[in-house]
């Protein structure tokens, strides 16, 4: 703060969020985005107070540059109404959808390496091999039904059904309906 009413920042004019930069809504920086007018500067000691994220950084860069509002990071002596401070943000734009592609190559990677080697995404299952073994023979077998089997184990319909497999299960036979003759 000291440093903001050295740069000649009114005390009416400092604004400070107590929650941590790594937020992207913040009360305090969202009414400052308000109260800054075509012409202003916003101030700030350092890029980290503004913002711990490069992309969210970046952001908040282009959304004062197309308000033609001003940014001046007093520490790290970025200003840009000058063409340096310009020139390092367009430099950190760069990085940002750098950062941006390396975590989504990344990521996908990761996901192909998983799958090379037989691991399918998502939840696990929720019957074990030995309880969807257990659900397959009691079904072929008809000693109960996929209702019984649910119950059984305390899962969905849904879920037995996912661990039936298709092709050894005998189909179903419909009930036969027996008339009576008076």
């Amino acid at each position: 703060m000291d440093a903001l009413l050295r740069h000649g920042v009114d005390r009416d004019n400092i604004h400070v969020d107590v929650a941590s930069g790594a937020k992207a809504s913040r009360p305090m920086l969202d009414l400052v985005m308000q109260l800054l007018r075509e012409g202003d500067t916003l101030k700030v000691t350092r890029l980290d107070r503004l913002s711990r994220s490069v992309l969210h950084l970046v952001t908040l860069g282009a959304e004062l540059r197309e308000r033609s509002i001003g940014l001046h990071v007093i520490e790290q002596g970025i200003d840009t109404a000058t063409m340096e401070g310009r020139a390092m943000f367009g430099m950190l734009s760069v990085l940002a959808e750098l950062q941006r592609e390396l975590i989504v190559a990344n990521t996908n990677d990761g996901l192909a390496s998983v799958r090379a080697r037989g691991r399918v995404g998502g939840r696990r299952p929720k019957l074990t091999a030995d309880q969807a073994a257990l659900a397959q023979r009691l079904y072929d077998e008809r000693e109960k039904t996929v209702q019984q089997i649910a119950d059984m184990f305390g899962v969905p319909r849904s879920t037995v059904y996912g661990h039936l497999d298709k092709t050894k299960t005998v189909p179903r036979q419909p009930k036969k309906t027996v008339t009576v003759k008076p």
